[in-house]
């Protein structure tokens, strides 16, 4: 595969230019690069005479960062374009000229020179494999090779767009707890150090024994004002240390993903994710006539688990070695009873996509259902734990007035 442009990753800025045309008048524009020397070159070519290039201020990183969405969206118009009968070069030309985020304009550009200067659609895209996966590579060479490169770029951009609202299903399934947690612990600190210090010089009038909750909550409202900044350092430092193992051991992030798959619930549903995403990917690489040792590539990228992208590893090598595909998967331990017998059904049939694609259809389903619950279950328990933390406090602090109140 071709290898990435050094300008793959730089950051694209905003560039304010003033200048003569070729008839002597005064012009001014803005260009999207990611080098001053960039946009020299393309005013040459516009005989442009540049008097003065300034890059704007306030042009954010994250205005230029591309996302899985834009991806789609690209995939999307490029599909509608070609099928309307605009050539590749044209469509590609319309679509930058139609995008609105800097980044991604620039990377629609240059595919739009790269395919200028003779290169083909996917060696374009295989220039630039921090925003194009091989899955989409991958169809978009099929579909060069047999004519039907709108109907590949239309099933790229449905493949993402499931895949992404599978994502999303996942993603509200471990924030919300953990959005639960963090405003139980915030609001119980707030009280612990704003409210309660408030109360421990009344009780030292009482000069009488106070209730066991009551020194309770005072002893940890003490613990909390005098260690609050390693309890945040922690809080902060260990996701952040977490994220820099992964990204420096696969061997650790192998080891969290396979413990992550192993939790109660969430695990569940994680588990089902990924078993439906290899399934809808190997499915539609599979039906683009993409070879399955090559589409089994693309589906432990898709994953996005390391214990099942190992797994997935294992199945091609033996499927290379000549095992059928059905047992291979029963040999990793990974995959569940059902999917196993329908892709061995899918096999003696003749339909492995549409079975691979029945596969990824019920466990997207389920990994639905299962988020629907979680979330109804969640959202009384939030009631539950915040009313218990909050309460908790406050009759740990009122307990000792109504006792000096029955005592008078």
């Amino acid at each position: 595969m071709p290898h990435a442009h050094r300008g793959d990753d730089a950051k694209p800025q905003r560039w304010r230019w003033s200048g003569q045309d070729a008839d002597g008048r005064r012009v001014t524009g803005e260009t999207i690069a990611t080098r001053r020397e960039d946009v020299v070159q393309r005013l040459v070519e516009q005989r442009i005479l540049v008097r003065r290039i300034q890059r704007k201020r306030g042009f954010g990183t994250g205005a230029g960062r591309i996302g899985a969405r834009d991806i789609t969206l690209f995939a999307r118009q490029m599909a509608t374009l070609l099928r309307a009968g605009i050539p590749v070069l044209q469509g590609l030309e319309v679509v930058a000229h139609g995008v609105e985020k800097p980044a991604m304009r620039l990377l629609v550009e240059a595919l739009s020179k790269e395919v200028n200067e003779g290169t083909s659609v996917a060696e374009a895209l295989g220039r630039h494999p921090r925003h194009f996966g091989g899955l989409f590579i991958h169809l978009v060479a099929a579909g060069e090779q047999a004519g039907t490169l709108e109907r590949m770029l239309d099933r790229v951009a449905t493949h993402k767009e499931k895949v992404e609202r599978l994502q999303a299903r996942v993603r509200k399934a471990l924030w919300y707890p953990a959005v639960v947690l963090v405003t139980g612990v915030a609001i119980a600190s707030l009280l612990l150090i704003k409210v309660v210090p408030r109360f421990e010089g009344l009780f030292r009038d009482f000069g009488a024994e106070l209730p066991a909750l009551t020194r309770l909550t005072l002893a940890l409202s003490q613990a909390v004002q005098h260690y609050w900044i390693w309890g945040l350092a922690f809080a902060i430092g260990l996701p952040l240390l977490v994220h820099a193992g992964q990204r420096r051991s696969s061997a650790f992030a192998a080891r969290l993903h396979a413990l992550a798959l192993s939790m109660p619930v969430l695990g569940d549903i994680l588990d089902k994710s990924c078993v439906a995403r290899y399934c809808r990917t190997l499915a539609t690489t599979f039906a683009a006539g993409v070879p399955l040792a090559e589409g089994l590539d693309s589906a432990a990228g898709a994953t996005g688990n390391r214990a099942f992208s190992a797994a997935i590893g294992r199945i091609r090598r033996d499927v290379l070695d000549g095992q059928p595909l059905h047992i291979a998967m029963r040999q990793t331990r990974r995959f569940p009873t059902l999917a196993i017998q329908m892709v061995a059904i899918g096999e003696e049939s003749g339909t492995l996509d549409q079975m691979l694609e029945r596969i990824a259809d019920h466990y997207e389903q389920a990994v639905d259902d299962r988020v629907d619950v979680l979330t109804s279950l969640l959202e009384p328990a939030v009631i539950v734990i915040l009313g218990v933390m909050v309460g908790g406090l406050v009759v740990a602090m009122y307990l000792p007035i109504f006792a000096l109140g029955g005592a008078v």
